[in-house]
């Protein structure tokens, strides 16, 4: 998983520099799929069905923009500027999966997107700070609760991250608010993608037609996620992107 990790934070970092004005999310989709195949590796999502969901995730890349949250198929839609784009990737190799997202602005960004995308990746920080041994979920959920509400945003509560392994979504489920001393202990061996995922207005969502969620209200979201193995030592983030090393 350790060099899975790997690969995927290259190739999201990748994609992350591709993101521009002009672009389509498909372009940025056939990038991905040749990237994935280049590394060695498979992805992740293209014909993954998760439970509950009707049909097959179409793609190997979701791009969300704006106020779609996750899950969105990447389409002729052209990146324009002050677009907000989430970019959320896995892929498997010999068997085992990561995964992991990012947030970014196309152009220049106000204080309010600058707020919600700074927010959430420092509550992913303090989320990846907490998953100590020892420790439990809900102390996971109380730090990026407390970090996300006392900026004014809202969390998705809907959404989850979970634990990641041989298949992309496995248990626990790892949930973004909680009660600090609640839920379940983190022992190491546990591989958990911690994902907070926010919005500037209510954290309400509802489901498209072609399965992407989107806030229920039309505010902006943001999306940030690492794969992160639990040792004996600490937690070690598997999906690094080099331009954050």
């Amino acid at each position: 998983m350790a060099e899975a990790g790997k690969r995927l934070g290259i190739i999201l970092d990748e994609l992350s520099r591709l993101v521009r004005p002009g672009i389509t999310t498909q372009s940025l989709e056939d990038f991905s799929l040749r990237r994935i195949k280049e590394s060695g590796a498979e992805p992740a999502f293209l014909n993954y069905q998760p439970a509950g969901a009707d049909r097959p995730y179409p793609a190997s890349l979701c791009v969300s923009i704006n106020s779609e949250v996750v899950h969105t198929p990447p389409s002729s839609y052209v990146i324009q500027n002050g677009d907000v784009v989430k970019l959320d990737l896995g892929l498997r190799l010999q068997g085992w999966c990561v995964d992991s997202a990012l947030t970014v602005v196309v152009g220049e960004a106000s204080n309010q997107i600058k707020k919600l995308i700074g927010t959430t990746e420092t509550a992913l920080e303090a989320a990846i700070n907490e998953a100590q041994p020892g420790k439990r979920l809900g102390d996971i959920g109380a730090v990026v609760q407390g970090i996300v509400e006392s900026a004014g945003l809202s969390i998705v509560k809907t959404l989850t991250g979970h634990g990641i392994g041989r298949e992309v979504h496995e248990d626990p489920h790892v949930f973004n608010y909680g009660k600090k001393g609640s839920g379940q202990e983190i022992v190491p061996g546990m591989v958990l993608a911690l994902e907070p995922i926010t919005t500037l207005g209510k954290g309400d969502i509802t489901q498209r037609e072609d399965d992407a969620y989107v806030t229920a209200d039309g505010s902006l979201a943001a999306h940030f996620e690492h794969t992160v193995a639990i040792t004996k030592q600490g937690p070690v983030v598997l999906t690094k992107r080099p331009s954050a090393l």
